[in-house]
């Protein structure tokens, strides 16, 4: 009987499962969703819900993997055989990897900035730009046009991310998976708490952090609210498969509860760390009434930042290689989740499953990356395939596979697995059991369910 794959390290079990949960969306979309849903009163609601939400469903994920040793869809299979609740590990490894098809693409994006800030063509003036209301915006806007919408440039980024990551995937979970994340993750915390002190040193750095830290509790609406649930749920990789396939690889000494908090933990502090980043940055250099979109926030503001230090080359570059680091966690553990279904459903070798998991999405992120420029014309309801892609995954997808797990746990598998998970079985007592346990049965699919209607009607 072949040695069950697991991590090797205490250490390198909670890097590994930081780096699936940090990654781009707290790098760029918490900032922005804090700037749109009212600052520190977005950023109480968002831990409030990763607290009483957030880690409850992660520890749901959690069992589940760690309980059968299995993968997102194995994982149901071996907790209710003939029945369909396979199906819930099924969309949610369809999910991951359809996010992973666009993801490759930006982290190809974070390559080709990182590189355009070492040699400094990131910042070189555009024709036409001294002739812009806005210079400095004129020409950073013409080089993410140039870099993120041209025809080969961002092909041949992604394929060098995706050769990374296969390169990392091949070698498996703890030569692989394991030693990126024990070099990445301090890479990753060092970086932001580096920039973190850069940016306490700014004109307007107390202005920044009043509005990111006080509250004004009139602007928390419902709206907010669901905001903030959602962002919860997608920074903790919460529906993907991805906390399941992880913890599969978990040893059965592990235990789930501090893990969990562990986790949600470190993955509020690289969201604070990016706050007091961002809203320093933006106030101190009159770029506060802009709007915080993800790709402009990220390619064009924040370089207008970097362009008015001392030293712009060389913060610039050290930013998109903390980027380049976050969308490298990402695209490994999502492409983990689709990984370990091809090696234990159909028998591959590791090697083998790695490559063909990457032909089709090769494929598939080209298409994405292309619809960006020469394919822009072609539309799917109205929006190009990358934006197609993401808005199905993030919005239906993911929801529905959260609701249909907790479902599951909730009143398919009886509450001694789930008991017994959480306490090493009997190890130790778990009294928090029974709030848990209304949380996954109750509480966390109605909120869920909220957020994809809300999604929907939007």
């Amino acid at each position: 009987m072949a040695k069950k794959v697991q991590f090797g390290s205490r250490i390198g079990l909670i890097a590994a499962t930081v780096g699936s949960a940090v990654g781009l969306g707290n790098i760029w979309r918490f900032p922005a969703e804090a700037q749109a849903n009212g600052g520190a009163a977005f950023l109480v609601v968002y831990i409030i819900c990763v607290a009483v939400l957030g880690i409850p469903v992660m520890l749901a994920e959690f069992s589940l993997g760690r309980g059968t040793g299995r993968d997102a869809i194995g994982a149901f299979r071996k907790l209710s055989p003939g029945k369909p609740w396979w199906l819930t590990g099924a969309l949610a490894v369809l999910a991951s990897y359809l996010i992973l098809s666009f993801y490759m693409v930006v982290a190809g994006w974070t390559l080709e900035y990182f590189w355009q800030s070492l040699t400094g063509g990131l910042y070189a003036p555009v024709a036409g730009s001294e002739n812009a209301a806005d210079p400095m915006q004129f020409s950073f806007k013409a080089h993410m046009g140039d870099y993120i919408t041209g025809s080969w440039r961002p092909l041949v980024v992604t394929y060098v991310m995706i050769a990374i990551n296969l390169v990392i995937l091949m070698k498996g979970v703890q030569k692989g998976i394991e030693k990126m994340s024990n070099v990445m993750m301090p890479v990753l915390f060092l970086l932001l708490v580096g920039f973190a002190c850069v940016a306490m040193t700014f004109p307007k750095a107390m202005e920044g952090l009043t509005y990111f830290l006080h509250p004004d509790f009139s602007k928390i609406t419902p709206g907010v609210m669901v905001n903030a649930l959602g962002q919860a749920f997608f920074s903790l990789s919460l529906g993907m498969g991805i906390l399941i396939t992880y913890s599969s690889y978990f040893p059965k000494s592990t235990k789930l509860i501090n893990t969990s908090v562990t986790v949600a933990g470190l993955d509020l502090l690289v969201a604070l760390l990016m706050g007091f980043i961002i809203f320093p940055a933006v106030m101190s250099f009159g770029l506060d009434g802009e709007s915080l979109e993800g790709a402009t926030l990220v390619f064009v503001t924040l370089p207008e930042v970097f362009a008015q230090l001392p030293g712009t080359q060389f913060w610039s570059a050290l930013f998109f290689l903390l980027l380049m680091v976050a969308a490298l966690t990402s695209t490994i553990s999502l492409a983990e989740v689709a990984i370990a279904f091809m090696e234990k459903h159909f028998s591959l070798s590791r090697i083998k499953a790695c490559v063909w998991v990457m032909l089709p999405l090769t494929v598939l992120s080209t298409l994405c990356s292309l619809s960006q420029g020469v394919l822009s014309d072609v539309l799917i309801f109205g929006m190009n395939l990358f934006d197609f892609l993401d808005n199905t995954a993030t919005n239906i997808m993911l929801p529905l596979a959260a609701i249909f797990t907790c479902i599951f746990l909730g009143w398919a598998v009886p509450d001694k697995f789930f008991r017994d998970e959480l306490s090493n079985h009997g190890s130790f007592v778990v009294r928090s059991y029974p709030v848990i346990r209304f949380i996954i049965r109750y509480a966390a699919p109605i909120l869920i369910a909220v957020i994809l209607l809300s999604k929907l009607w939007e």
